[in-house]
């Protein structure tokens, strides 16, 4: 979801209402017009999180791998919502709330990331393989692989305005037609649907669902969330901490579930957030807070981060979690960035 109706950002020092009156200029590309087709991506690596170009790149219980700010001619590239990675970090798959999916090879140099190659660009499909004509249907927020690999599997999109979360069937590393849809137990308010989709990966609910909505708190001041396991839907719930929404989650190997969660305030900027859930805390029912990973300011390389995938170097051992930015189509004011940072024991 964008930061504000009417703001799109990337510094604070351009003044508000330029920034107000540019960012309305700004629309989402029609996605359900577009050709499955290559494009190529320029990648200029971000090689310090600070922007003071600090040394140290450790931030809370992370530490900085290292970044990529992507940029290509195509008017359909951006808006990015959703990511996974493979387990081995090398193949990319995002999608966007203009209803585009992407695939790229992700190359690394000396252990950091280096560029997007092999990219593919093409549209998110309806059931029956037929477009998604209408801009609210197109509204993708999440993506996660269910069973298989990022070549060969079944992977989970979900989407915020016409609140569902699609099956849709990957072949070759596309994304293709759903075969159905689930949907919330409840009717969500207006850009206030299905912005997060995670699966569980260990613990006695491996293969769970869980989603969480953007903005949707219950009687509590909770951030309103379910689980789907083994037929049934159930409650959860997780702490409203400071005023964050939550953008994306995604369930590590050891059981444990990742949340990114971003701020907006106009007196300081966006922030981005990463907190981890432990597996025993993953109960139906529960009210989750979890452990704060690291919060980042405009004084950090961010943007509107709201894709969230994880993986494990195969060197070091240690999770990896890559985040990417939505530009909301606006490239004066924002970017596309990608970022990766490892868990510290």
């Amino acid at each position: 979801m964008p930061l504000s109706k009417s703001f799109k950002l990337t510094a604070v020092a351009v003044p508000l209402v330029l920034v107000g009156g540019i960012a309305l200029a700004f629309a989402k590309p029609n996605a359900s017009r577009l050709t499955t087709e290559a494009l190529t991506i320029r990648a200029a690596p971000i090689r310090s999180f600070s922007k003071s170009g600090d040394d140290d790149d450790r931030i809370g219980r992370l530490r900085f791998r290292g970044g990529l700010v992507l940029r290509t001619t195509h008017t359909a590239f951006g808006g990015f919502s959703g990511l996974e990675i493979s387990p081995d970090g090398k193949q990319l798959l995002a999608v966007s709330d203009a209803g585009a999916w992407l695939k790229a090879k992700l190359q690394y140099r000396n252990g950091r990331p280096a560029g997007l190659h092999n990219a593919v660009l093409g549209p998110i499909l309806a059931l029956g393989n037929k477009r998604l004509q209408r801009g609210r249907d197109r509204d993708a927020e999440a993506l996660r692989l269910l069973t298989g690999d990022l070549k060969s599997g079944i992977v989970l999109v979900g989407f915020e305005a016409n609140q569902r979360i699609g099956y849709f069937k990957l072949r070759s590393g596309r994304i293709h037609s759903p075969s159905r849809y689930l949907r919330p137990p409840v009717r969500l308010g207006r850009n206030k649907g299905i912005e997060a989709t995670g699966v569980l990966r260990a613990g006695p609910r491996k293969g769970a669902i869980v989603a969480f909505a953007e903005r949707t708190l219950d009687r509590n001041g909770h951030h309103r969330g379910w689980l789907w396991h083994r037929g049934k839907v159930l409650p959860l719930a997780l702490t409203n901490v400071a005023g964050f929404d939550i953008t994306d989650i995604a369930g590590a190997i050891d059981g444990s579930l990742y949340v990114l969660e971003r701020r907006f305030r106009w007196s300081e900027g966006v922030k981005m957030r990463i907190r981890r859930i432990a597996a025993k805390r993953l109960k139906p029912g529960a009210v989750l807070s979890g452990e704060i990973m690291m919060v980042a300011d405009l004084g950090s390389e961010i943007d509107n981060m709201e894709g969230l995938a994880i993986h494990r170097d195969a060197k070091s051992k240690r999770t990896v979690l890559t985040v990417i930015s939505d530009d909301n189509f606006n490239s004066f004011l924002q970017r596309t960035i990608l970022l990766q940072f490892d868990v510290l024991s």
